[in-house]
Parts: structure tokens; C-alpha cells; sequence
């Protein structure tokens, strides 16, 4: 049997190492000055680049894609060449994943904050970053593939397995969320609508923590939690049973993000139930790990890479037992749209992926650079300081999000509203959200304690940038293999990959499919036409300034929301909505219904000072927008852009008309402000498109009898624009 030299790659994983560690302590600083934003939000110093809205996308980018991201590749990238006991199918196409995926990292940082997005959540970044991941992941994908395909040993691992199905499946994901019809360089809008866009983005949002943050680090768990504890892993049939299970039942689970939504009642359903399913494989995976470390417990006390281990196996298992209970329709008419749900994520995203990531480059770190941990004790205290700052992150948070829940709901004994206002309920969490506020900045003290142990690490050793190894040359298969079932399978890649995908696909495509269905099935309403050009230019201000990450415009039918916003919403009413903005979060109101609520004086002193018309509110001012221009010039092409998703403007219209329609109603609030006291409001700034969009929210409906906002009609009816000014 003929032996061959080789030599691993160890210069891209310290790389990917290096860039982990960095932006771990950018994108958590991100999401401090976020979390200190929600109970002091002049913290953002009337700086518009860093107003909540805009740092809440930036600090989910750059944890999920930066840190998490990073370190996924790091692991990915060292364990790969030793499972397959081969070097890296090209140095090339390594070094372009990992410049790559950083420059796209570096243009998320630009682009958020200058408000540059498409407002979907984890699928923020405008359409040019949209086709640089995806030719990065294909060089990703490539380079994965092909090292297995020269592979000296004959059967893949379980890492191996989840390896492959998160480069195929988040491929498919961002693809197809990621269809939209550009309208500049910075500017597009999503090819799907309303209830159609809202299923997609949840199918890729949810899939999204599946696929990016959860299965390539199970893969990961599968090679550093034996390696670290020098143990085998506890049972190889349950790891059989977790990965097909866990990649077949995952992608059913979306729709249980849009629970009581104008989403049909059979796609959420599904997603309910699927989402229930999950615990077994989730658990069975779990426990996998945690019985591997069967007997090895004293040297858990010993060694801090362990810790971070079992602390993050633990998150897992928590935060995958809770994402189904939260999925049950009983359970979610309390939690949606509360704190409940960020103490949730934050307990996957803290716990299994930041604790599992700083595991591995404690793990890594000492074998790259051929030395032991600079220090052991500042390791420990990392783990306890990042230990505590998740509880004191996450416990209020659940206090807060059952606080809200309850209180939403509450009614007095004569059967009205017990907190009609609902800044009520905000000033009773605030006392949470700087309690979190400690608790993040605990994790980031951790955080930046564990970066500098490293680099000291670094310091003290020598790096290898290239291991030596041999191995026997991978035999050719002959057809008389012993192996049978699962290990015979384990031996065939391109059979694997491809049942793998039928697995990943079967639930996208039943979803998928009527998803197109559901489009052209959703009745219409024969009152909702499409915006008016100024109210569209509104609506693109309120998409810049990240205002879908606090409100929603989804009223759903409970007695408490009726009564507190209005009508429940209709799928009829977001036909022309390119992208939707449902939301995920109340931090304010529910704006579905806003139209006509209040006069257009108070929404331009609300925005230029929200507590000069709600005393005690946590909402940031915009004054920017009562003097900077508003973009006239990017009209024409975004009415262009939109018709080709399929809202009726009428041809030509963007060639003169349009301007001339967004000046008579632009007037016309200028004209209502000066009624209010505002007599110094100038026709052509921000503010006067973004009053235009909220004055317009949920007036389309608006009937003297309710039951005649539901009157369909079977089919869109020609434009007629509504301006409501």
C-alpha cells in the first residue's frame, strides 16, 4: 500500500482565526451600543448612521456573518483536511473565501449604517453584496467538494456530513430570498410581495439559523468535542439518526415565525408541527455530545475549552427546546413580538455559537502556534464572565417578554383596555433593558479578556504554517466492499450529497411551490392601490432608517390587538408591498393602522423629538430628516423597477407625471402642517414622504362598516392612485 506525503494548511485557519476573534469584539460592541440605545436613546448622539434601527442590522450581520461566519470557516477548514487526511483542494480558491467573505463583511459595515438595505432580517445587504456571497459560497462549495473528492480516507465522517448539507442548503436559501429587481446600485426590491415575501424571507430566516448557525457547528461539535475530551464520540447510530432527522425537518419549520399572520392557515400549521418534531433530533444531538464527556467530568473542571464546551451543548439544547414551544400557536399568541424572543436568540447565538466559537480557537490556538495557553486562569475567567453576562442578558429579557405579553392582553373587569397607551408597557421594561445592557457588557469584557489571552498565546509560540502527515492512498473501489447500509453510503460523497439535498428539498419545494400559488390566489381588495410616488419615497425613508426593527403592520386577530390598533390585517392589504414589513418586534406600537391617527404636526415633532409628543419614550429622534432632501431623482427607476415586480403603474408614468403627483401631495402636507403650528416645513425634505407613508398605513380599508373591508373583488383593478392628503 503506497504512502504519500502531504502537509496540511494551517495559514488559512489562522486567517479565519484572526478574523473571528476581531469581529467579535466589533459586533458585540455593536449590539451593546444597541442595547443602551433602548434606555438611553440620545446614546446614538443624533449621529443617523448610528440610530438603533441601523445598528440593530449591522450588530446581527456582524455576529452572525462575522464572528459566527469566521469561525465556521476556521473550523470547517482545519478539521476538513484532517478527516479527509488531505491538504485543501486549492490554496486559491481558500484565500478567495476568506478575502472574499471579509471584504462582503467590511461592505455590510459600510452599507448598513449609511441605511443601504432591503429591510428583510439576515438577508439585509443590497443586491451587489447579494451576488458576491453567492460567488463566494460557490467558492466555498467548490473547494469543500473537491477536498472530499480527493480524500485519502474512505468513509466521511459525521462532521463531514453536516458540512455538505449546510454548503448546498444556505446556496439554495440565498438564492432564491435573495430574487429581487434592482433599482439603482443601491437600491431594489424584492420579487415577491405581501404574504408571498413574508413566507419566503421566514423560510430563509429560519433556515438560516439552521443551516448557518446550527449545522455546520454540530459538524463541528462532532470533531473538536471528542478531540478536546480525547474521547470517542458516545454513539454513531444516534449521529445517523440526528443528521437525517435534523436536515429533513428543519426546513419545514419557517412558517412558525408568522404565526396568526394573513399567512394561510395550513402554512403556518406545518411549521407548527415540524417545528414540535424538531426537539427529538435537536436533543438526540445534544445528548450525543454530552455523553461523550461520560467519565471525563474532572477534566471539564480542569480545562476551560471543555467548559465553553458543555456551556454551549447546554444553550443548544435549551434554545432548541424552547424555538418548538415557542412554535405552539397557544404558547406564541403571548410570546410574538416581545423580549421573550430576543432573550431566545440570544441564548443560541451567546451560548452555543459564541461559546463553541471561542472553544475551538482556545483549541486551535496552542496547536497552531505550537504552545501551551498563555494562560489558563484568564480563560476561566472569560468563561464566567461570559457565563454570567448570558444570565444576566437573558433572564430579564424573558421577565421583559412575559411582562409585554401579559400586559398587552390585559383587560379590566368592565372589558376595556387595562393599558390602552402602549408606552405603558415600555417604561415598565426598561429597568430590564439596562439590566441586559450589564449582562452584554459583562459577555464583551469576557470576550475582549479571551481575544487578549490569545493573542498572547500567539506571542509566545511559533507558528507552523504547514503540518506534515501521511497517509495510504484512497483505495479504488473495487465493488466487493464489506460495507453495508449507512457505512456504505458514508464511502459514496456524490450519493450522500444527493440524497441530502432531495432530504433539504422536500419540505422547501412543499412550501415553495404553493408559495407562487398563494400569490395569485390572495384575494383582492378593491380599495388597496398601489403608493403614491411620494408615499413610496416614504417608504423606502422608513426602510433606511431600520423602523421595521421596531414596529410591525401586522395586527392580528386577538381581541387585545383590535382594540388597541384597529381591524385585523388582510392578506389583500400587502399585494403591493415589495418587500413587506411585518416586523418581528414591538418596541413601539404596531403602525398597520397608523393612517389618519394623528395629524401630520405630531408625526413631524414626533420624529424631530419622539418625547415632545410621548413623554418617556425610548424611540430616537430624526431630525435629519426635517432638512435633508428628499431624493426626487431616484423616482423614475424605482417605479421602473417596481412595475417589473408586477405593481401596475401605468406605462411612462415615471416620466414626468409621477414628479408632478408627488408635488400636489407633497403641498397638500405642507399645507396640513401649517394647520398644526409647523409653518417652516419645506415641500422637499424627508420628512414630508415619510408623514406621506404613515398617513397612508392601513387606510385603504377604512370603512364606516367593518365587515365591508373584507369586500373582495376577484380581480386587481386597473390604478387609481389613493392619496390620503
Amino acid at each position: 500500500m503506497k504512502i504519500e506525503s502531504f502537509k496540511y494548511d494551517n495559514r488559512i485557519v489562522r486567517a479565519f482565526a484572526i478574523a473571528t476573534a476581531i469581529w467579535s469584539i466589533v459586533g458585540m460592541s455593536a449590539g451593546l451600543l444597541a442595547a443602551i440605545q433602548l434606555f438611553w436613546p440620545e446614546a446614538n448622539l443624533n449621529f443617523q448612521y448610528v440610530t438603533f434601527g441601523r445598528l440593530r442590522p449591522l450588530h446581527t450581520n456582524a455576529v452572525i456573518f462575522a464572528f459566527v461566519g469566521n469561525g465556521m470557516f476556521m473550523g470547517i477548514y482545519y478539521s476538513l483536511q484532517r478527516l479527509c487526511k488531505a491538504r485543501m483542494f486549492s490554496d486559491a480558491l481558500s484565500w478567495i473565501n476568506f478575502w472574499g467573505w471579509n471584504a462582503i463583511i467590511v461592505a455590510a459595515a459600510v452599507t448598513l449604517p449609511l441605511g443601504i438595505t432591503t429591510s428583510k432580517e439576515y438577508a439585509e445587504l443590497e443586491w451587489p453584496i447579494d451576488i458576491a456571497i453567492a460567488l463566494i459560497w460557490v467558492a466555498f462549495t467548490v473547494n469543500l467538494l473537491g477536498t472530499i473528492y480527493r480524500r485519502r480516507e474512505k468513509h466521511l465522517y459525521v462532521a463531514i456530513w453536516f458540512y455538505i448539507a449546510t454548503a448546498l442548503t444556505v446556496a439554495v436559501l440565498h438564492i432564491v430570498n435573495s430574487a429581487e429587481v434592482p433599482a439603482g446600485w443601491f437600491k431594489s426590491y424584492s420579487l415577491y410581495a405581501g404574504v408571498q415575501d413574508a413566507l419566503v424571507q421566514w423560510w430563509y430566516g429560519h433556515n438560516a439559523v439552521a443551516f448557518f448557525l446550527t449545522t455546520p457547528y454540530l459538524g463541528l461539535m462532532y470533531y473538536f468535542l471528542p478531540k478536546a475530551a480525547n474521547r470517542p464520540v458516545f454513539s454513531y447510530r444516534l449521529s445517523i439518526i440526528h443528521f437525517w432527522a435534523l436536515i429533513f425537518l428543519y426546513i419545514w419549520a419557517g412558517p412558525h415565525h408568522l404565526l396568526f399572520t394573513a399567512l394561510p392557515d395550513w402554512a403556518q400549521s406545518l411549521g407548527m408541527a415540524f417545528s414540535v418534531m424538531l426537539v427529538a433530533p435537536s436533543w438526540g444531538g445534544m445528548l450525543n455530545g454530552l455523553l461523550t464527556l461520560r467519565g471525563a467530568w474532572d477534566k471539564v473542571r480542569q480545562d476551560p475549552t471543555l467548559k465553553f464546551l458543555v456551556v454551549a451543548l447546554t444553550a443548544y439544547g435549551m434554545a432548541t427546546l424552547e424555538g418548538p414551544l415557542l412554535s405552539i400557536k397557544s404558547v406564541n399568541a403571548l410570546s410574538h413580538y416581545t423580549d421573550w424572543t430576543i432573550a431566545h436568540v440570544h441564548t443560541g447565538a451567546l451560548g452555543w455559537n459564541g461559546f463553541f466559537t471561542f472553544a475551538m480557537l482556545y483549541y486551535l490556538f496552542p496547536k497552531l502556534y505550537r504552545t501551551p495557553l498563555f494562560s489558563q486562569k484568564l480563560a476561566t475567567w472569560h468563561f464566567w464572565l461570559g457565563l454570567l453576562g448570558i444570565m444576566f442578558y437573558a433572564i430579564p429579557m424573558y421577565w421583559a417578554g412575559i411582562t409585554q405579553g401579559l400586559m398587552w392582553k390585559e383587560f379590566t373587569k368592565d372589558g376595556f383596555l387595562q393599558y390602552p397607551n402602549f408606552l405603558e408597557t415600555v417604561l415598565q421594561i426598561v429597568p430590564m433593558y439596562r439590566l441586559r445592557a450589564i449582562g452584554g457588557s459583562m459577555y464583551l469584557v469576557g470576550s475582549i479578556v479571551g481575544v487578549y489571552n490569545l493573542w498572547r498565546t500567539a506571542r509566545s509560540g511559533n507558528f507552523e504554517a504547514e503540518t506534515e502527515a501521511q497517509a495510504p492512498a484512497l483505495q479504488a473501489d473495487t465493488g466487493a466492499s464489506p460495507d453495508k447500509g449507512h457505512r456504505w453510503l458514508e464511502s459514496k460523497p456524490a450519493i450522500l450529497t444527493a440524497l441530502a439535498v432531495v432530504a433539504i428539498a422536500m419540505g422547501g419545494l412543499v412550501e415553495i411551490i404553493p408559495m407562487y400559488l398563494i400569490q395569485k390566489n390572495v384575494p383582492t381588495i378593491s380599495s388597496v392601490k398601489p403608493y403614491t410616488p411620494l408615499e413610496l419615497l416614504g417608504r423606502d425613508l422608513y426602510i433606511r432608517e431600520g423602523c421595521v426593527g421596531c414596529h410591525s403592520q401586522m395586527i392580528r386577530p386577538f381581541r387585545s390587538e383590535t382594540e388597541r390598533y384597529g381591524e385585523y390585517s388582510k392578506a389583500g392589504e400587502f399585494v403591493f408591498d415589495h418587500p413587506f414589513l411585518w416586523g418581528s418586534k414591538r418596541t413601539g406600537p404596531d403602525l398597520h393602522r397608523e393612517g389618519g391617527k394623528y395629524p401630520d404636526a405630531w408625526h413631524y415633532n414626533h420624529m424631530e423629538n419622539p418625547r415632545s409628543t410621548s413623554p418617556g419614550s425610548i424611540m430616537p429622534g430624526y431630525p435629519w430628516l426635517l432638512t435633508q432632501e428628499l431624493a426626487t431623482n431616484a423616482l423614475p427607476a424605482r417605479i421602473s423597477a417596481l412595475r417589473k415586480v408586477g405593481v401596475p403603474y401605468p406605462a411612462g408614468y415615471e416620466n414626468g407625471q409621477a414628479l408632478k403627483d408627488l408635488q400636489v401631495q407633497a403641498r397638500k402636507v405642507v399645507a396640513n402642517l401649517r394647520t398644526g403650528s409647523v409653518s417652516n416645513a419645506p415641500a422637499n425634505t424627508e420628512i414630508i414622504g415619510m408623514i406621506a407613508y404613515l398617513q397612508r398605513l392601513g387606510t385603504d380599508i377604512k370603512t364606516t362598516n367593518a365587515v365591508q373591508a373584507e369586500v373582495l373583488v376577484p380581480a386587481t383593478p386597473g390604478l387609481v392612485l389613493n392619496p390620503t392628503h
